[in-house]
C-alpha cells in the first residue's frame, strides 16, 4: 500500500517527501520498525514517540507521522506533519487492515462498572440467536468461540484493528467490546465505525490518569460525541451523567431505567443469591444474575438487542439462560453452609452495589465479611472511601492487598483506614497476606454468612514489583472448601 493511500482518512498538514512510497508495515514501537516500515511518533503519557524518529529511521522507517517535525529531515524518508499524531495512528491502522469496523456491525460499551458484564452477555447472547459473533473485554476476547488473551480494557490502534481485521475474515457479524476512558482519551478507537453505543453509569475512577472527576466524565462523553447519526446511543437514564452523555450525539438517543420511564424499563421482582425476577418493558422473566446492578446490564443487553433488529420474545428467552461472567458475583456455596462471593469491585460505587445487592438478600439473617483491598500506584484518594463503604455496609472488614505493584501494601492499607475514621466497622483486622485473609475471613463465617471477596475478581494474578505472581480469589476459596470437607 502506498502512504498517499494510507493517509486517506487522515487530516495532515503536510507532507515532505514522496507520498507514493510502497509501505510494508505501520508501528509506532520504534523496536517493531522494520525496513519500509512507516513510524508514527505517538505522545505518550511514559514517553514521548517524537525521541525515538531517529531510531525508527535507523531500523529502516522510510516514512514518519508526527506532529513536531525533527529538525534534520533525511532525503530518503518521508514526512508527515500532522495535528493529532494517536488520531492519525488510528486512521491508519483501520486502513491498513481494509477498514473491518465498516463491514461489521460494531457495537462500544462504556462507563465505570458493568462494561464486561454488558459487552460479555451481549457476545453470549448474539451467539446463541445463531450470529457469528466477536467479544474484545477486560477478562477475555472472543472470535466466534476462539479464545484469545486479553491484555488491556482496550487494545491499542494497531491491535484493535488487527483483532477487528480477523473477526471479519472469521464471518463474524456483530462485535462487542468495551471502550475504556483511556482508549477514547488516548485516540485508540479513531477511525472505527460503530453502530451503537452503550453507557453504564460513571463514578470515581481512573483519576491516578484524568485528574479530575470532569475529565474522566468528558472522556467517555466523547465517545458518544463521536458516533454518527446511523448509529444508536443507549444510555442508564438513571444515572446522574445519563443524559449528559447524549447531549451532543447525533445518534438516536434511547434510554433504559429501573425507575422512571425510558424506552427499556426494568422492574426488579423478587432477588434471591440464585438469581434475580424482573419485568423487562412489562414482560416477567426469571434471570441467573443478583442485584440491582446486573438489572442494570440486563436491561442494557435487552436494549441493545432490540435495537440491533431482534426479536424481543427471543431476546427475553435467551436472557433467562444467561450466566455470569467470570468473577463478576461468582458464588461458592461451602460445606459449613455460608457463601462466598467473588466479584471485581474495586471502585467504591462497584463495592457498595455489590454489598448492598448482598444486603438485600440478607435481609438481617446473616453477617457480611468483607476482604479488600487497593491498587498500588494507581487513584490513592479512592482508598479511604473503599474502606469507608465496606465497614457501613459489612459487619466485619478484612484490609488486605490487591495488586500493589511498585507500592508497600502495607501503605495502601494505612491509606485506607482512613477511611475508618468516619465509619468503623464492628470489628476489622488487617492481614497483608491475601490468602490469610480470604482464609480467615472464611473461619469466621457461619452458617448463612456471607463472604466477599473484592477486588480482583477475574484476575488469576497479583502484580507485586514489576512482576505477575499466580493468585486467583476463586482457586483459594475452593481450596478452603476443600480443606474443610
Amino acid at each position: 500500500m502506498t502512504l498517499k493511500e494510507l493517509l486517506y482518512t487522515s487530516d495532515v498538514l503536510e507532507i515532505i517527501g514522496n507520498p507514493n512510497i510502497q509501505i510494508s508495515g505501520i508501528h509506532c514501537d520504534s523496536r517493531k520498525i522494520e525496513p519500509d516500515f512507516l513510524f508514527v511518533a505517538v505522545p505518550g503519557t511514559q514517553s514521548d514517540g517524537h525521541a525515538f524518529i531517529g531510531k525508527a529511521i535507523e531500523m529502516g522507517a522510510k516514512a514518519i507521522v508526527c506532529q513536531v517535525l525533527p529538525e534534520n529531515l533525511q532525503n530518503d524518508v518521508s514526512y508527515i506533519h500532522v495535528k493529532d499524531s494517536a488520531e492519525t495512528l488510528g486512521r491508519i491502522a483501520s486502513v491498513w487492515n481494509d477498514e473491518p469496523s465498516k463491514h461489521l456491525i460494531l457495537v462500544g460499551v462504556t462507563g465505570t462498572n458493568g462494561k464486561t458484564t454488558t459487552a460479555t452477555l451481549l457476545y453470549q447472547m448474539f451467539i446463541k440467536l445463531g450470529y457469528k459473533t466477536g467479544l474484545l473485554s477486560t477478562v477475555c476476547n472472543y472470535i466466534n468461540d476462539k479464545e484469545l488473551p486479553a491484555t488491556h480494557t482496550t487494545p491499542d490502534a494497531i491491535e484493535l484493528n488487527t483483532l477487528l481485521a480477523q473477526m471479519l475474515k472469521a464471518g463474524c457479524d456483530y462485535v462487542f467490546m468495551e471502550v475504556s476512558s483511556h482508549a477514547i482519551d488516548q485516540k485508540r478507537i479513531a477511525g472505527l465505525q460503530f453502530k451503537g453505543g452503550i453507557f453504564t453509569n460513571l463514578t470515581r475512577d481512573h483519576l491516578d490518569y484524568h485528574l479530575t472527576f470532569e475529565a474522566y466524565r468528558d472522556a467517555k462523553k466523547a465517545f458518544f460525541d463521536g458516533l454518527p447519526a446511523d448509529a444508536f446511543a443507549l444510555t442508564n437514564k438513571d444515572d446522574k451523567n445519563g443524559l449528559f452523555m447524549l447531549q451532543n450525539t447525533k445518534a438516536k438517543k434511547q434510554t433504559y431505567s429501573l425507575l422512571s420511564l425510558a424506552d427499556f424499563k426494568g422492574k426488579i421482582l423478587e432477588a434471591h443469591f440464585d438469581g434475580t425476577e424482573m419485568s423487562i418493558n412489562g414482560k416477567d422473566i426469571v434471570t441467573q444474575f443478583v442485584g440491582k446492578f446486573n438489572a442494570y446490564n440486563l436491561l442494557a443487553v435487552y436494549g441493545t438487542a432490540i435495537l440491533l433488529g431482534q426479536n424481543p420474545n427471543e431476546v427475553l428467552l435467551i436472557l433467562s439462560t444467561l450466566q455470569s461472567v467470570s468473577g463478576r458475583f461468582q458464588t461458592f456455596r461451602s460445606p459449613e453452609g455460608y457463601t462466598a462471593i467473588v466479584d471485581y469491585a474495586h471502585t467504591p460505587d462497584a463495592l457498595t452495589n455489590v454489598l448492598n445487592a448482598i444486603r438485600e438478600i440478607l435481609s438481617g439473617k446473616g453477617n457480611i465479611i468483607t476482604v479488600v483491598g487497593c491498587g498500588g500506584n494507581r487513584d490513592r484518594g479512592k482508598r479511604p472511601i473503599m474502606a469507608k463503604e465496606a465497614a457501613r455496609l459489612s459487619d466485619y472488614v478484612i484490609l488486605t492487598s490487591d495488586n500493589p505493584r511498585f507500592e508497600e501494601p502495607d501503605d495502601i492499607i494505612r491509606d485506607m483506614e482512613e477511611g475508618f475514621k468516619e465509619i468503623a466497622p464492628k470489628k476489622s483486622l488487617k492481614i497483608t497476606d491475601r490468602k490469610e485473609a480470604i482464609r480467615t475471613a472464611c473461619l469466621f463465617a457461619q452458617t448463612g454468612d456471607v463472604v466477599l471477596i473484592a477486588g480482583k475478581g477475574h484476575e488469576d494474578y497479583q502484580e507485586v514489583k514489576g512482576n505477575k505472581h499466580h493468585f486467583d480469589d476463586r482457586e483459594i476459596v475452593m481450596s478452603i472448601f476443600n480443606e474443610n470437607k
